[in-house]
């Protein structure tokens, strides 16, 4: 017994030890995934969409670095990944979120789990992106939208709700294909449904006082007449 209780205390003092590792490079991820949100906060005042991009990617390079250390703690615990998982979880959530609405001002379109991935240097059996992880911090990130929408209507750009509608819908639609187990997930796939009524009332109310002029718009949703 003493002998077992020996090799325990051994293998317990190597799981903390890791943990505070990964711990540490965790408070990392979080300080740089404020630093981008911070920048990204400059698009709600409507500065230029690639000035305020610029400055959010500065970190971007940081976070992948930060993921590589990630990766280098758990080659020393190889088979667990999902063992300590909840240690860099949130954090990893919250960085997708980043990401996505960065990549969506960019190119108005969904970024991709594969993209996410490659952006964060995450090309490993070993070592991966979550795909609960993706999924939520694609629900964070549609969260920006109502406001974002918003602040393009009083910016007078009335046409933009147009856009935003129809991603949001689109994205609503592909999570409700997905057979979601997970409580948390359930809870923030209803967040997008609440984002897109917020952006619809938005854009019913510039649409019955005239203010979209790109042609019929009721088409371009794809909305019966």
């Amino acid at each position: 017994m003493e002998n077992q209780s020996k090799e325990f205390i051994l293998q317990l003092e190597k799981s903390e030890r890791l943990r505070q590792s990964i711990r540490a490079v965790s408070l990392e991820m979080e300080s740089a995934t404020l630093l981008m949100q911070s920048s990204l906060l400059l698009v709600h005042q409507s500065r230029p969409v690639p000035e305020v991009l610029e400055k959010a990617k500065v970190q971007i390079d940081v976070l992948k670095g930060l993921f590589h250390r990630l990766a280098e703690i758990l080659q020393e615990c190889r088979g667990q990944y999902y063992r300590y998982h909840g240690d860099w979880r949130s954090e990893t959530q919250m960085v997708v979120s980043k990401l996505a609405f960065m990549h969506w001002l960019e190119t108005g379109n969904l970024l991709m789990h594969k993209e996410a991935e490659e952006k964060l240097g995450l090309d490993s059996s070993e070592f991966f992106l979550d795909i609960e992880d993706y999924l939520i911090g694609i629900c964070f990130m549609s969260n920006e939208l109502p406001r974002y929408v918003v602040n393009r209507v009083i910016a007078e750009d009335y046409d933009f709700t147009i856009k935003v509608v129809k991603f949001l819908r689109d994205l609503y639609v592909a999570f409700r294909m997905l057979n979601l187990r997970n409580d948390f997930l359930r809870k923030k796939f209803d967040g997008i449904k609440y984002d897109l009524t917020k952006v619809e009332e938005v854009y019913y109310n510039v649409k019955i006082r005239g203010l979209i002029t790109s042609g019929d718009s009721s088409q371009d949703l794809g909305m019966q007449t």
